[in-house]
């Protein structure tokens, strides 16, 4: 059974009945504590809150209806400590910054790039603002991860927040009513549910879109970390991050994570898709390679700590994102600037750009039908 630790702040009114009053834990350890008053901060005129669960195994996720995102992930390392694997903020103001990088919010209504801005749909286009070079990223420049998201619910094993995005907010048509349902099991798994209806046709690929460091974050670069993809294909890019519409044999190329390897292996090989990205940036076509129904995505593991990630998901696609651009533009929880390549993103998700490019498979949600989605990020140690 699952204990809720925290589902508000003290000194701030409630805004949902079924938030419980407790305050946030301030047991851990200096490198991991989040103090709930310290946290909290009006944004747009509304209050972003500090949230937490906890498990019978004594790790802690920790979450923020400002963006609806993830704060802090404390898992056991190989010696039973708990480490701090996500990267993040100890304010919540400070994710309110158009300098800080997507660090754990929901992403959308489009996770991703839409190539110029621009798709249709029925019929008539829509145009997006851009935010990545030509393209729009993650829903444009006031994507989901700057809305301040209800608590819509609460309990001892899950939060599920909610938010509507209104009509033609970033260009997409609408409104879009989202929900997202946060779980952490006592056999450590962070559950993400994914649910989504419009009231008018519009195109949805949410994910999330935390940075990882499995040997805690502030501990320097993500180069050494093994990874497995379950996927012989990608998605190759141009020169802006776009797809090609291939979907190449990852086999002879820095790409193949089909066995596990270092990452910083082949990131500097002289490849024009790793120059395009800067590193690894890209999507993989995943096998569907099922374990208890979902795709087995990826296995991740720190090579200090042990900790072992393993990724499972309902989605077809998932983005490796080296920390490419990271640039020690802010500071982190723990004190440290968030370093070139302290970070990667392991985004589950349906292929980028796939409004404008029919052979993928489709993101179009039509009124009437229901958007759901599944992905699980399970935690071991060895």
């Amino acid at each position: 059974m699952l204990a809720l630790g925290l589902l508000a702040v003290v000194g701030c009114q409630q805004n949902s009945k079924q938030e419980s009053s407790q305050t946030a834990d301030s047991s851990i350890n200096n490198t991991l504590t989040l103090d709930s008053n310290t946290f909290t901060g009006d944004i747009d005129g509304k209050v972003a809150k500090l949230y937490m669960l906890k498990n019978s195994s004594g790790s802690k996720a920790y979450f923020t209806n400002f963006g609806a995102r993830v704060v802090s992930l404390q898992v056991p390392d190989k010696n039973g400590t708990l480490t701090d694997v996500v990267l993040g903020f100890n304010k919540a103001s400070d994710y309110n910054n158009p300098k800080e990088p997507f660090f754990g919010p929901i992403v959308g209504p489009f996770g991703n790039r839409i190539a110029k801005g621009k798709f249709s749909l029925d019929g008539e286009t829509f145009t997006l603002p851009t935010n990545n070079g030509p393209n729009t990223l993650h829903g444009g420049l006031k994507g989901v991860h700057f809305a301040n998201w209800e608590v819509k619910s609460a309990n001892d094993k899950a939060i599920t927040f909610a938010y509507t995005l209104p009509d033609k907010q970033e260009g997409f048509p609408g409104p879009i009513h989202m929900e997202v349902t946060y779980s952490l099991s006592d056999n450590n798994e962070l559950g993400i549910s994914y649910k989504a209806t419009a009231d008018k046709a519009t195109v949805i690929n949410l994910t999330n879109h935390a940075y990882f460091n499995l040997n805690g974050e502030g501990s320097g670069t993500i180069t050494d970390h093994s990874l497995q993809l379950y996927a012989d294909r990608f998605t190759p890019v141009d020169s802006t991050l776009i797809p090609t519409g291939e979907l190449k044999d990852v086999k002879g190329t820095p790409f193949d994570f089909t066995v596990p390897k270092a990452i910083g292996k082949e990131i500097e090989n002289d490849d024009e898709q790793l120059k395009f990205g800067k590193g690894y940036d890209h999507n993989w076509v995943l096998n569907g390679t099922k374990v208890d129904g979902l795709n087995h995505a990826a296995t991740l593991t720190g090579d200090k700590s042990g900790i072992v990630m393993d990724v499972y998901t309902e989605e077809p696609g998932i983005q490796f994102y080296s920390g490419n651009f990271m640039a020690e533009n802010v500071t982190l929880k723990g004190g440290v600037k968030d370093s070139f390549r302290t970070g990667l993103c392991l985004e589950t998700q349906h292929f980028p750009d796939s409004p404008n490019q029919p052979s993928f498979p489709t993101t179009t949600l039509k009124p009437g039908d229901t958007y759901t989605s599944k992905s699980i990020y399970k935690f071991t140690a060895k």
